[in-house]
């Protein structure tokens, strides 16, 4: 498992929640002050100092619930509001679109072409706030530091995390069903056609040497695709062509995206249930999140009119049916840490970590707190 694979995760997961919300406040035809005032608040949350302080320290990545939580909390860093459904909805898009960018890379270091096609976008939407538009510069700098000199094999180490991650993800999104590159349960369809990754050859040729390394035969086969020569390579700059269209925003107002649940999905997710084992990295869990929700200085809105909801389906109707509809295993069950400030935050997950470690010494199902610790945090 990589530690360098959080931020990425982060930084793309984020970028498609603000097309997504971009695209859904502009059909909902919210007044453009407060729409730009979302977009701001958000990314001005996202790249808080404090907290990407802490997001690029290396660490393992934890699990989908803690990752919720950070997402749920930056969602609500404006005047905006989210139901649940809607919440459910958004976040389900956000993964299946990274997934979906993942799995096309052409080869795993590309995954940084896609961080940066999405930092570019974001970079766009506040390109008219200074203050805010330091903060992702400074961003970017960190990401060029430490990953453009990472190994091939790291960035396959992160690949495979990530894989792994999404591994049991499987919500059919209407645009990727519409363009055929996603089946009815949910499994995204990979092409055998389009250029080859960059620095690599177009399949359908052997050749063979000799000891002495002069090439002594060629022999051809069919590569069972169409594939084209590798285009250039994109750049690792600040500015630059990323040449690939991953990560770029694809959706629009005249394109609504709806998501539902497949039944291989609900089958997966039951199995998962009933084979979860208690989670050992529960208490690191929480360590994070007290770290990560202390650099979330979220923004209250000054009145209760001030404020507005937007909803990720066509009617409120659909919303209330999708949140009744939705598997149980679904359900990430998202830890509501209200504290604003750090101390408050640590101080709340240090008590009930305390609990837990005296309650695991006497306790002779000490093994089992460790999957309902999560749990226990939904009562903050």
């Amino acid at each position: 498992m990589s530690s360098r694979t959080l931020p990425l995760l982060f930084i793309n997961l984020g970028g498609e929640m603000l097309y997504i919300l971009d695209q859904r406040l502009r059909a909902q035809n919210i007044p453009a002050d407060k729409a730009k005032k979302v977009m701001n608040d958000i990314i001005s949350t996202m790249f808080n100092k404090k907290f990407l302080e802490e997001l690029f320290k290396p660490q393992e990545l934890y699990s989908k619930k803690a990752l919720r939580t950070v997402f749920d909390r930056l969602a609500h860093a404006s005047i905006m509001r989210l139901n649940q459904a809607s919440m459910d909805k958004l976040y389900d898009l956000m993964t299946m679109a990274f997934k979906y960018q993942v799995l096309l890379c052409p080869r795993p270091k590309d995954i940084l072409l896609v961080s940066f096609n999405h930092m570019d976008a974001i970079k766009d939407f506040v390109k008219d706030i200074p203050s805010i538009l330091a903060q992702v510069d400074e961003t970017y700098q960190q990401l060029i530091q430490i990953y453009t000199t990472l190994f091939s094999g790291e960035f396959q180490l992160i690949r495979q995390t990530l894989l792994i991650f999404f591994q049991d993800m499987h919500i059919r999104v209407s645009i990727f069903l519409k363009d055929k590159v996603q089946n009815s349960n949910g499994r995204f369809v990979l092409p055998t056609s389009g250029p080859v990754p960059c620095g690599t050859q177009v399949p359908g040729l052997i050749r063979m040497f000799s000891c002495t390394g002069k090439e002594t035969t060629r022999l051809q086969f069919s590569n069972g695709g169409n594939y084209s020569a590798a285009l250039r390579e994109g750049s690792f700059e600040i500015f630059g062509d990323r040449v690939t269209k991953l990560g770029t925003n694809m959706y629009s107002v005249s394109r609504p995206v709806e998501t539902h649940m497949s039944g291989a999905s609900k089958n997966s997710t039951q199995h998962a249930k009933i084979n979860t084992a208690p989670n050992p990295l529960a208490k690191e869990e929480l360590n994070m999140l007290a770290r990560l929700m202390g650099g979330l200085e979220v923004q209250k809105p000054g009145n209760a009119e001030s404020g507005f909801r937007v909803n990720l389906f066509a009617t409120d109707e659909e919303e209330e049916e999708a949140l009744i509809s939705r598997p149980d295993e679904l359900s990430y069950g998202v830890i509501k840490i209200q504290a604003t400030k750090d101390q408050q935050a640590s101080a709340e997950l240090a008590k009930i970590m305390g609990e837990f470690t005296e309650s695991g010494d006497q306790s002779p199902s000490a093994s089992s707190k460790g999957d309902d610790l999560l749990a226990m945090m939904d009562g903050l």
